[in-house]
């Protein structure tokens, strides 16, 4: 596997946020972050909406652009922080007709559209407690996710209310307004129409007093197995949301932002909507679906400056060329405005961060975070090296660990205490010390489950990690993906990793086939680049190829080539899936398989 270091020898444009990593780290405390922040008038408390719009209104900052909304026809339509206070108050004031107050449940289920961010900021404001959702979820998903969440008021539009919600309304009991975006509401029975209220609402509103630990956002995470898990989230999160976005994606004030992940997801919520607001920059919005022109075109004439996406994203850019020439179609672009690359939502591998060096003109910098941390917690930051492959090293404030694992794969418990694994190289579960703003304070309604999240004063993350010598993590697996093979703990990960170094390889996902002889074999499944076949020669080619990579303990026994591998609609693949068809078992919970492949959709869980 390549294991060169990516050095930043060109000058940055600008002085990154974080250049002393060790120093800024030793002098670092939470409560200094927390006075970056405003708080509410008077002493009132924080409020999320307030840092994310209110502050800048009042300033002279109304004027500046907040959401550069571009619309699939190319349409660009700006809303400035001025104009967004107002349309968030009246949202509030629409709440509070309704008698929706403080912690009652507001569901989002919208695509990128301007209303989407007026009801996540004018929810927020009014204190109650955001819930966002996926569009592109099926009813069974959304009506599973309302009725845990105890959603009392749902925006929507017309098409997505007919398709997945309206039948399963009489199981929905705690839903008492579903609220219509653009037109239909009169056609439907049982909703009302936004604008029409919103028309009516005054465009001034005073954000009622608000604890830090008020609850604010309620994410759901599948997970693999059982019921989907609502991960709650306080107010006191914006701590994180603004300092995670100074320091692991290095935003400056007069940068332009474009997260593409959904807003239906955290990523999209966090870092496409509250971090970069906070900090006062225009957003860019997209309403399109995936195209890599169009994404090109869009880097270029928004003149984009931060860039965070995703890994599935990035490999499908990186498919639209032949190896041979991969600078024509970005190249005809100008990307000159574009200074720093993010990527999150699964690891990324090292040929993804060492393309957009060679391609881009910037590396990719990988980071690393979860529902459950709300915020990125380990990132390759701007001013240092990148390790390609690596997660990089933790935030200040974030205090990691590898912890020893017992036979289950999981961190090893006695009397509810674990094991820190001091010295470097070795496998563990990755662990972060209680206590920074943006941790979930459990799952809602789910003591069971909440409660095996922590041990002492961890919180236990499932994914299986590595650090070496100089404090660089390196991502392993998640628990239940990783397999012995004849004896040798395999991570999917690397494999994966190794393979797609191959030409021929543009993805691939790794399992462990049952074997009476050496426990589990390790299988891929490989998806081909244009131009490659499906061929015994291509197969013999790859087997050969991973044996050199990672000898022959690690490497695949077996190739399948798949041009539709199966992934979550965070982009991941899912292997849990890919064994389960191979072996015949029951699919278990797909609400979250992609369908359709939009990667401006990859955005879920942990990366």
């Amino acid at each position: 596997m390549r294991s060169e270091t990516v050095r930043k020898d060109v000058p940055p444009r600008v002085e990154p946020n974080l250049g002393d990593y060790e120093k800024v780290c030793a002098g670092f405390a939470w409560s200094q972050a927390r006075a970056r922040l405003q708080g509410l008038p008077d002493g009132r408390g924080l409020n999320i909406a307030h840092e994310a719009v209110d502050r800048h209104a009042a300033s002279d900052h109304a004027a500046a652009v907040a959401l550069r909304c571009v619309g699939r026809d190319d349409s660009v339509t700006c809303v400035t922080y001025g104009e967004l206070a107002r349309s968030t108050a009246r949202f509030a004031n629409v709440l509070q007709a309704l008698g929706i107050g403080h912690g009652d449940r507001v569901a989002t289920l919208l695509g990128r559209c301007p209303e989407l961010y007026t009801v996540v900021l004018g929810t927020l404001k009014n204190t109650s407690v955001l819930c966002p959702l996926f569009s592109a979820f099926g009813p069974e998903p959304v009506a599973m996710r309302l009725t845990l969440s105890d959603t009392q008021v749902l925006v929507t539009t017309a098409e997505l209310y007919r398709t997945k919600v309206a039948g399963q309304r009489e199981r929905l009991a705690a839903l008492r307004h579903v609220l219509i975006v653009g037109e239909g509401a009169d056609e439907l029975p049982g909703t009302v129409s936004l604008g029409a209220l919103m028309d009516e609402a005054a465009d001034t509103f005073t954000i009622p007093p608000t604890s830090p630990h008020d609850m604010a956002l309620l994410h759901f995470t599948s997970g693999t197995t059982g019921t989907p898990k609502g991960a709650v989230h306080v107010h006191e999160a914006a701590v994180a949301h603004y300092t995670t976005a100074l320091y692991a994606l290095d935003l400056h004030a007069d940068d332009v932002s474009w997260c593409t992940a959904d807003p239906g997801w955290d990523i999209g919520m966090s870092y496409g909507i509250v971090a970069p607001l906070m900090h006062g920059v225009t957003v860019v919005v997209d309403e399109g679906d995936f195209d890599a022109r169009r994404w090109y075109r869009i880097l270029a004439d928004q003149r984009v400056s931060v860039w965070y996406t995703a890994p599935t994203a990035l490999r499908m850019l990186m498919r639209t060329t032949p190896r041979s020439r991969p600078y024509d179609l970005p190249r005809s672009f100008d990307l000159s405005a574009l200074r720093f690359i993010a990527s999150v939502g699964e690891p990324l591998d090292p040929e993804a961060v060492l393309w957009g060096r060679d391609v881009l003109g910037l590396p990719v910098h990988d980071n690393w975070w979860q529902t459950e941390t709300g915020a990125i917690m380990i990132a390759n930051f701007a001013a240092g090296e990148i390790r390609p492959g690596s997660m990089g090293r933790p935030l200040p404030g974030v205090e990691a660990a590898v912890l020893r694992c017992g036979e289950d794969g999981r961190a090893k418990r006695a009397e509810g205490r674990v094991t820190v694994v001091e010295e470097p190289g070795v496998e563990g579960e990755l662990a972060l010390r209680i206590g920074w703003p943006s941790m979930f304070r459990g799952y809602l309604h789910d003591e069971p489950r909440t409660a095996a999240a922590f041990a002492y004063d961890w919180y236990l993350t499932g994914d299986l990690v590595r650090r070496d010598t100089d404090g660089w993590y390196w991502f392993v697996g998640r628990a239940d993906d990783v397999f012995k093979s004849a004896g040798q703990l395999v991570g999917p990960f690397e494999v994966e990793s190794a393979l797609m170094e191959h030409p021929a390889v543009a993805e691939a996902g790794v399992i462990g086939r049952p074997d009476p002889v050496a426990g589990s074999i390790v299988k891929a499944f490989v998806t081909l680049r244009p131009g490659f076949e499906a061929t015994t020669q291509t197969r013999q080619e790859l087997l050969a190829f991973a044996r050199r990579r990672l000898g022959p303990a690690v490497a695949p026994r077996e190739i399948a080539f798949n041009q539709h591998l199966p992934h979550t609609r965070s982009g991941r693949v899912m292997r849990r899936l890919l064994r389960a068809r191979e072996l015949g078992l029951p699919e278990g919970d797909i609400s979250t398989l992609e369908r359709a492949g939009s990667a401006q959709d990859t955005s879920e869980a942990s990366a």
